[in-house]
């Protein structure tokens, strides 16, 4: 049996501590700065990586990250483990009563927002493979509908974000949004389990495409329908008698390890499996928030850092830094998904500013893009320039996601009352006949310190 020497345990912690401190700083950063933490995150790993620590000390850099050996496999096996996890988070926030409750603006913009977008990749990649960034020896239909579901499916964390950043989120436009980014995001990675399932030319494969398909659709349907009954039955059970504390965390990512373990089985890749078992615990009303927050927060503070800051470690983002195609990879994803929205809810009967406000939201890329992105790259589809086009082009949409609405809208930031507590307007003796007598004091003490916009 193999094992792990002393050098290599000492790397194996060092290398971990390495990435998830440097990782953490700059999600914190970026989060300071109004962006999403996975933007620090993916920074830190350039950082770390063969960019720029691996360009200056190559030495270093290949003892504390190596490409081979038992360290790498390690390594690979906790990314691995850290994007099923995040998988999971990303599948509970996916809310199936929305999809119904917005009728049919909803699923217009969800439809357009997947086959615009889909045409005009799978356009560009079926007549320019070779601008794309196709690799010499993928196969042109896989690399062709790669690009095309790539550039179809929306980062449901960040527009949920930028919502809640705009005071949106609970707003008609804010949940029509988040209802048509749920049903594109389960559609697109419908879609990509397909292509996954093919993806790997090199592994045989115990069932035909036919066989896959009808399984993938079975298992999605027996989850979302038996599986989630049962789930909604279990949850309350282990929350009143079990003894163990975080019995219901024990219990999901056990859930998400089985649902990942068959659709590997079936031949698609596990993160598939992860994610529809989120959506069915996710969509338990049994859930508490409180346990809900805590498992998000579990994964999101020490195994999502980690897997996006390995990320950097890839490829060179100097080096296989291609202008053209990133220019040609943004405008791209702008057009088909920006387009395909606006139209489906001018269509659906929303006024002009609101369509192009729900094109914009719906732009937003993120963290699934990446990890397609990333499993393309493995297994030989796209070359390492396209791979750093499509990391670049999620981290430009999502950030002009929220300006973007922001300007077509006019919004002006609201005002709220925690934005004037502070010791200047803090009263010690107060004294009110009644709510409205206080009321009115309270502003007109305030409107002594603030000055308040006319506007």
């Amino acid at each position: 049996m193999s094992i792990l020497t002393a050098n290599q345990i000492i790397i194996m912690f060092l290398s971990l501590g390495i990435l998830l401190v440097f990782a953490r700083i700059l999600g914190e950063i970026a989060q300071r700065f109004h962006q999403p933490a996975v933007f620090g995150e993916i920074f830190a790993g350039i950082i770390l990586g063969p960019t720029i620590f691996g360009s200056i000390f190559p030495d270093t850099f290949n003892l504390v990250f190596p490409f081979s050996g038992n360290n790498a496999i390690f390594l690979n096996g906790i990314t691995t483990l850290s994007v099923i996890l995040f998988l999971l988070t990303a599948g509970m926030e996916v809310n199936l009563s929305t999809i119904w409750n917005q009728g049919k603006s909803a699923i217009a913009v969800s439809i357009a927002g997947i086959i615009f977008p889909f045409v005009v990749g799978f356009g560009a990649g079926h007549f320019f493979p070779e601008l794309m960034g196709r690799n010499p020896g993928a196969e042109p239909m896989v690399f062709t509908l790669f690009l095309a579901t790539a550039l179809s499916i929306s980062a449901l964390p960040v527009i949920a974000k930028t919502l809640m950043d705009l005071y949106l989120y609970r707003s008609d436009m804010g949940m029509i949004i988040i209802a048509a980014a749920i049903v594109n995001d389960i559609i697109g990675w419908i879609i990509f389990a397909f292509i996954l399932s093919r993806m790997d030319s090199n592994s045989a494969h115990q069932f035909t495409i036919i066989q896959t398909i009808l399984l993938l659709f079975g298992f999605t349907l027996i989850m979302l329908t038996l599986i989630k009954w049962c789930v909604h039955k279990i949850i309350p059970y282990l929350q009143a008698y079990s003894l163990i504390s975080g019995s219901v965390l024990v219990f999901s990512i056990t859930f998400a390890f089985w649902g990942a373990a068959f659709t590997e089985w079936i031949g698609v890749h596990a993160i598939f499996g992860a994610f529809i078992a989120g959506v069915v615990i996710g969509d338990s009303s049994h859930l508490r928030e409180q346990t809900r927050r805590i498992i998000t927060n579990f994964i999101s503070a020490i195994f999502a850092p980690l897997f996006f800051a390995s990320i950097g470690l890839k490829v060179n983002f100097i080096k296989h830094f291609d202008l053209k195609l990133v220019l040609a990879v943004i405008l791209i994803a702008c057009i088909g998904k920006i387009i395909g929205c606006t139209f489906a809810a001018r269509w659906s009967g929303m006024s002009k500013r609101d369509s192009w406000a729900v094109g914009f939201g719906m732009n937003a890329r993120g963290a699934m893009e990446i990890i397609l992105g990333i499993l393309a790259l493995q297994y030989q589809v796209i070359s390492e320039p396209m791979f750093v086009a499509l990391v670049i082009m999620a981290l430009v949409t999502s950030m002009i996601s929220g300006p973007m609405m922001k300007r077509v809208l006019n919004l002006k930031k609201p005002r709220r009352f925690n934005d004037y507590l502070n010791s200047k307007t803090f009263i010690i003796n107060f004294e009110a006949d009644n709510r409205f007598d206080a009321i009115k004091k309270l502003s007109e003490y305030i409107s002594a310190y603030i000055k308040v916009d006319k506007n």
